[in-house]
């Protein structure tokens, strides 16, 4: 079972859906059943409400299932309560990031194309705090919390069950300067030792590559438990969107493999991003 309350949150979801469909029920007809309205049904199985412990019994009596499985749905349900070490820095994270950063710690396989700046497991402190002080709309301690995160959220790169990490960076994204120099140059050097690391793989998408899916950048998130679902997620300034249907996940996946077929191969990616960093240093 995944770790995250957030990923628990989901599984709960995902269960309680199962359970709804093979009863070929509707979520109104559910909730006529056992008083309740149709919306609470359809809350619980999407996850933008809390499910009580009273309500999982409710459901597995409705439903007419064993012990086991009304016991694991409880247990699923009082785990998903409990707060993430990233929901401790408050106003920082935005809720709807909160729910990204859950998945991401319980992921498996990591893909992602960044094609404005570089990828946020890989930033400098520097480079962070130049991109969320741009932002103009956060306080300095938000900026510092948000900061802080992001730096915590890149021990997931190096831990022994790291997931299967790959990026792909537009060219841009290297030559795009920000804050200075110098920070660029510490900023190039850290993504080359990321690249370093067993679990990450690193392509860069030069500026000659020719013509490649046009995307924007996107996530991909793989998780070990087949009950639990790939996902693709976007985000913007105040908002997140996240896709988990079989032809979402299919067609990104099909432009991360075209992304992947034009970009250059990781050693050639290195031998460009050394001599980016040499530019900065003259």
């Amino acid at each position: 079972m995944a770790g995250s309350p957030t990923a628990r949150r989901r599984r709960l979801s995902i269960e309680l859906k199962k359970l709804r469909e093979r009863s070929t029920l509707t979520c109104a007809q559910v909730g006529q059943a056992l008083d309740w309205s149709g919306s609470k049904v359809n809350r619980m199985e999407t996850g933008s409400g809390r499910v009580q412990p009273s309500d999982i019994d409710a459901l597995c009596r409705f439903y007419g299932t064993s012990d086991d499985m009304r016991e694991f749905l409880k247990s699923l349900a009082r785990q998903a309560k409990v707060r993430g070490w990233w929901q401790v820095h408050g106003s920082g994270v935005p809720e709807w990031f909160n729910i990204y950063i859950g998945l991401e710690q319980d992921a498996s396989t990591f893909r992602q194309y960044q094609c404005e700046v570089v990828p946020g497991l890989m930033q400098t402190l520097g480079y962070a705090s130049e991109l969320h002080t741009t932002c103009g709309h956060m306080s300095s301690a938000d900026v510092e919390r948000a900061v802080r995160v992001r730096m915590e959220r890149q021990a997931m790169l190096s831990r022994p069950d790291a997931p299967d990490s790959w990026f792909i960076v537009h060219e841009g994204a290297l030559r795009n300067v920000i804050g200075d120099r110098t920070l660029m140059r510490e900023q190039l050097e850290r993504i080359l030792d990321t690249a370093r690391l067993p679990s990450v793989t690193l392509q860069v998408l030069s500026f000659d590559s020719g013509s490649y899916p046009v995307t924007g950048s996107f996530t991909m998130l793989g998780f070990p438990a087949p009950e639990d679902p790939d996902l693709v997620y976007r985000d913007g300034i105040t908002d997140a969107v996240y896709l988990e249907g079989e032809h979402h996940v299919r067609e990104y996946t099909r432009a991360f493999d075209g992304l992947r077929a034009a970009a250059l191969s990781p050693r050639r990616s290195t031998h460009l991003i050394e001599s980016v960093l040499k530019e900065y240093a003259e």
